[in-house]
This record gives C-alpha cells, sequence and structure tokens, in this order.
C-alpha cells in the first residue's frame, strides 16, 4: 500500500499537471489530443500503471473497510465478491480501451 500510494502521488500530480496546467489546460483536451497521447507506448504504461495502482489500491483499502465493518460473515463474503467482480472488470475493461484505442474512429462534427 505504501509503495503504490508513492507511485501514484507521482503518476496522478503529473497526470493534473499535463493535462490541467501545462500547455493551456483542459481546454486543449478533446479527442485529437487523447488520440495522439495514446499513440506513444510511453502514455500508455503511464496510464495503464495508474489505473492499476489507483484500482488495486482503493480495493484494497475497501477490502479493509469491509472487513472492519460488515458484522456478519455472510455480509462481508458478498460484499467482498461484489468488490472483487467490479475490480476484475474495471481492471479488463480500462486494460483493453488504453491497449485498443482506434485514432482513426472519424469524428462528426
Amino acid at each position: 500500500m505504501r509503495v503504490s500510494g508513492l507511485a501514484l502521488i507521482v503518476l496522478v500530480l503529473g497526470h493534473l499537471f499535463i493535462m490541467n496546467i501545462l500547455d493551456g489546460g483542459v481546454h486543449r483536451i478533446n479527442f485529437a489530443f487523447v488520440a495522439g497521447r495514446w499513440s506513444s507506448p510511453f502514455w500508455q504504461v503511464w496510464d495503464l500503471l495508474m489505473l492499476w495502482l489507483a484500482e488495486l489500491h482503493g480495493a484494497n483499502g475497501l477490502r479493509t473497510v469491509i472487513n472492519d465493518y460488515a458484522r456478519k460473515d455472510g455480509t462481508r463474503f458478498w460484499l467482498k465478491i461484489m468488490l472483487y467482480v467490479s475490480v476484475v472488470l474495471i481492471l479488463f475493461l480500462g486494460t483493453y480501451v488504453i491497449f485498443t484505442f482506434d485514432a482513426t474512429i472519424p469524428t462528426t462534427h
């Protein structure tokens, strides 16, 4: 948790700086910006690390909360099942989107 937390600080602050402050801020973010960014393996890996570390870090924290506050074993079991299913689904979909993003999709104006 400590290592993922430290890595997330660097990844998220870098992301926020690049997206919100650098070169005009959020006004330049559009489909073309994302397409250009994700054409680079560096940014794909950056965003993938941010996704995976944030998801696993948050899920581990939520698992701890479930263990602390769910009183019944059955409730604790089903809450954890829902947590684990959502984590797997979000990690799969997020990874899929990052690596299969098609910048050639025509946009309508």
